[in-house]
């Protein structure tokens, strides 16, 4: 067990040295789309989609964020639906128009292999409507992988903006002995410092210019009942 945490805390360290730049640069990004009254849209399949919950609606969370958070592509109606929906073509145009995606506005799109259909057609379409895109991925694995969109791309090859999660080909970074296959995910462990530190440097660039961070509160705190009902229905009840 103490190797999950020398794991945890080696990754967190990689990912402060090589990628601080572009976490700085994603929350100024998000920041100035959000002060000239720009939409900021995340998403992810599979296990990527908690990338989307991670970001919104918990407390100490930017208020403003849209999660495209549809249930088929999570695991909540099905173990392995999500694995099938996210290799197919078209779908993700759907949800580029459902959403609104247009000029100007931010899309986070979080996808460990950034190999299948739906994150790159994501990129790909709402880049087509003038957002700004921008990429948690696996730079090890997706290096080492083929595209399964038609394109023949990778979600790296799209975004405008790339935040390496620094893990290792297939997530897995423990190796026990007696098995032969790993364990221990790193991506959710750096998918959530990751998100954490955008937001700060979000919430740091609104400062900078003047403007207070709308932040979702903890409902299981006295007094903060109301809080969240008057930020959700300001910034997503609209869908």
């Amino acid at each position: 067990m103490k190797q999950v945490f020398e794991i945890g805390l080696e990754l967190i360290k990689k990912i402060e040295e090589t990628q601080s730049e572009n976490l700085e640069t994603a929350g100024k990004w998000i920041a100035h789309a959000f002060m000239n009254n720009h939409d900021f849209f995340v998403s992810g399949s599979g296990h990527s989609h908690t990338v989307a919950e991670e970001f919104y609606g918990r407390a100490g969370g930017l208020a403003f964020v849209k999660p495209i958070l549809t249930t088929e592509l999570t695991l909540t109606e099905h173990p392995t639906k999500s694995s099938y929906l996210e290799r197919l073509n078209g779908y993700a145009s759907i949800l580029v128009d459902l959403y609104h995606i247009s000029q100007d506005d931010v899309v986070l799109i979080a996808s460990n292999s950034g190999r299948n259909a739906y994150p790159v057609e994501l990129a790909f379409e709402s880049k087509k409507k003038g957002a700004k895109v921008i990429a948690i991925t696996n730079l090890n694995h997706s290096s080492q992988v083929s595209s399964r969109h038609e394109s023949g791309l990778l979600l790296k090859d799209i975004a405008d903006l790339v935040i390496d999660n620094c893990g290792v080909v297939g997530d897995s970074a423990l190796q026990l002995e007696g098995m032969n296959v790993g364990l221990c995910p790193t991506s959710s462990m750096a998918n959530s410092f990751i998100v954490q530190a955008i937001n700060v440097a979000c919430a740091e660039e609104l400062l900078k210019n003047g403007i207070q961070p709308p932040v979702f509160v903890s409902l299981n705190c006295d007094g903060n009942e109301n809080v969240n009902d008057i930020l959700f229905k300001k910034y997503t009840r609209q869908y």
